[in-house]
């Protein structure tokens, strides 16, 4: 080399375009999968050990005490993760009912987490969120009695609902012989 010219860097060779490769993490998992650890942060933050507890709260204390109140928080003394305190939302109104009824709610939630995690209830009124998973009310089919053309052979069905279904179709397959 000379002295006082720069050298020019050794050419490269073309690289090939790299083919995309899944960054690290393992196998594809399903979004159920993911769900509880997203949440179990933001439940652990509140005072729930398990996010069930707010999921599955009608289970444990039944649809009569869930519909009133729900599950706020559970407050542990501090470096234990027993003989805490369940905080709950309870409706107006409904506090004297679950009042008599806390030896229950107790025992259910201890009996839930299978050890004796709670060991008091505090309540505080306030709205709880109704369920929204319960069955709705749908309007029954409009049931007709069968055409004439159709003959006495559906008029022998006892089953209103049977009938109509029998009926469309039969009115179905006449249409597409058309």
């Amino acid at each position: 080399m000379q002295e006082g010219k720069p050298s020019a860097p050794p050419k490269k060779a073309k690289a090939k375009p790299a083919q995309f490769e899944r960054p690290r993490g393992g196998e594809a998992r399903s979004i159920s999968d993911l769900v509880p650890d997203i949440g179990r942060a933001a439940f652990r933050r509140f005072g729930f050990v398990q996010s069930s507890i707010v999921s599955r709260w009608g289970e444990i204390v039944g649809p009569r005490y869930a519909s009133v109140s729900a599950p706020e928080m559970i407050r542990f003394p501090v470096g234990q993760k027993a003989g805490g305190t369940l905080e709950l939302v309870v409706e107006s109104g409904h506090a004297p009912m679950l009042q008599h009824v806390i030896p229950e709610i107790i025992e259910r939630v201890n009996r839930f987490f299978g050890y004796a995690a709670v060991a008091k209830v505090k309540m505080r009124q306030g709205l709880v969120q109704k369920d929204d998973a319960k069955p709705r009310v749908t309007a029954a089919p409009v049931l007709r009695a069968p055409a004439a053309e159709l003959g006495d052979s559906l008029r022998e069905i006892a089953d209103p609902e049977l009938q109509a279904v029998l009926q469309n179709l039969a009115k179905s397959l006449a249409k597409s012989d058309e």
